[in-house]
């Protein structure tokens, strides 16, 4: 009767131990997948940014090339 009721002893505690680190790996994806979006939207914004910075460059570099174009007799 000793070694049934130490099988099934040992059985609980390694369930439970188990559904510890399930719980752990739970949280720790949760924190993770959180971290990842706000990445994410930070990266967005940033080339949100990005795009409105280079709008008016782009039309300077525009405005040059063909300054250049008339000046050369194109």
């Amino acid at each position: 009767m000793l070694w049934p009721m130490l099988a099934l002893t040992l059985a609980f505690c390694g369930i439970a131990v188990l559904a510890v680190l399930s719980v752990r790996v739970y949280t720790e994806v949760r924190r993770l997948a959180r971290q990842v979006s706000d990445s994410s939207a930070r990266i967005n914004r940033a080339a949100e940014d990005l795009e409105r910075a280079t709008g008016p460059l782009s039309a300077q570099v525009g405005a040059v090339h063909r300054d250049e174009g008339a000046a050369g007799g194109h």
